[in-house]
């Protein structure tokens, strides 16, 4: 017996868009699937939310316990992304200043949720229990350390951590040559 849905079962949540080999947990909850897209290759392991707006690209990994909040503004995930376990991704957060009140429970007109829309580029790679605010743009090949906050735009091809993060060093770009191979064996196998 396995843990993930059948195919069947994934077709009746009611994506968008559904590719092919997608392995989503039976223990994973969706709140407006109509909004969610899913590439080919992909993977979303136990007790993950993906909720609003969210589309994910091609060979992209989503651990356990991750949330992703997309809103009306999105969550835009690019190819060869890992979303470690514990990572919360938000395309909207309520105002903390107390000029206005916060809850899903609470009538929009007494609240000011901002929205903006969150990307992360090919072969991001977040660590555990870190969390991305909205706005954030995640650029190719940027790397997170566990626990660190992103909030802002961050520089292709760099490894960051901390909260807020901070570039620590640059990231090494071998992973895009590792790609053409990759995708090269991949042909050759349809081919054979």
């Amino acid at each position: 017996m396995t843990s993930f849905l059948s195919k069947d079962a994934i077709k009746s949540i009611g994506f968008k868009h559904v590719g092919k080999n997608v392995l989503i947990s039976k223990k994973a909850s969706f709140y407006s699937p109509e909004k969610i897209s899913i590439g080919d290759h992909v993977r979303i392991d136990d007790f993950c939310i993906l909720s609003g707006k969210v589309s994910i690209s091609n060979y992209v990994h989503i651990a356990a316990y991750s949330a992703i909040f997309g809103g009306d503004k999105g969550v835009a995930i690019s190819d060869f992304c890992n979303i470690s376990s514990r990572v919360s991704i938000y395309a909207l957060s309520d105002d903390y200043s107390g000029e206005s009140m916060t809850s899903p429970l609470i009538p929009d007109n007494f609240k000011n949720v901002e929205q903006k829309e969150v990307v992360l580029e090919k072969h991001v790679l977040i660590g555990s229990g870190s969390i991305v605010l909205p706005g954030a743009y995640l650029s190719e090949g940027a790397s997170f350390g566990a626990f660190s906050l992103i909030k802002n735009k961050i520089e292709p091809w760099s490894i960051n951590a901390g909260i807020p993060c901070k570039k620590i060093k640059n990231r090494s770009k071998k992973i895009l040559d590792l790609e053409v191979k990759f995708k090269n064996s991949q042909e050759r196998g349809k081919n054979a």
